[in-house]
């Protein structure tokens, strides 16, 4: 949801990769639901660990910020500073999985978790472009 959000607020100027504690997982279809609503897809993407975005070439000291959105995943960046000089902030955000008895109440924190999201994004890297979609894509 993260990279989706950022890519949607910031364009393409910035390379954003996301990453999980677990691999292989398809995205949460609540998930999919509520960053559709705001125009992000997220039906084909796929949650990846560290270790398998460096199998494919993802060269982590290439990185200069982890952004850690559960403990589990703060520990995990915390102990790449030990092999990588990459900065590690830890957002607070609420896990929605679990939450609510109906679609509509389920969704409800979903979408919440999106806004917690978006909102962190834009404390931390500032308003988002005026036009996301060409943002960086300007000729140098």
């Amino acid at each position: 949801m993260a990279e989706g959000l950022m890519k949607k607020l910031y364009g393409r100027n910035t390379y954003v990769q996301s990453a999980g504690v677990k691999n292989d997982l398809e995205v949460d279809g609540f998930a999919v639901a509520v960053c559709e609503e705001i125009g992000v897809a997220l039906a084909r993407h796929r949650s990846r660990s560290f270790e398998e975005m460096q199998q494919w070439g993802d060269d982590l000291s290439g990185f200069d910020l982890v952004v850690a959105l559960s403990p589990a995943s703060q520990r995990q960046a915390l102990e790449l500073t030990r092999y990588f000089h990459l900065d590690v902030e830890y957002w607070p955000i609420m896990d929605p999985t679990g939450i609510g008895e109906t679609r509509e109440t389920k969704l409800a924190a979903y979408r919440q978790t999106r806004d917690q999201i978006a909102q962190r994004m834009i404390q931390r890297f500032g308003p988002p472009h005026e036009d996301p979609e060409t943002a960086g894509n300007a000729p140098v």
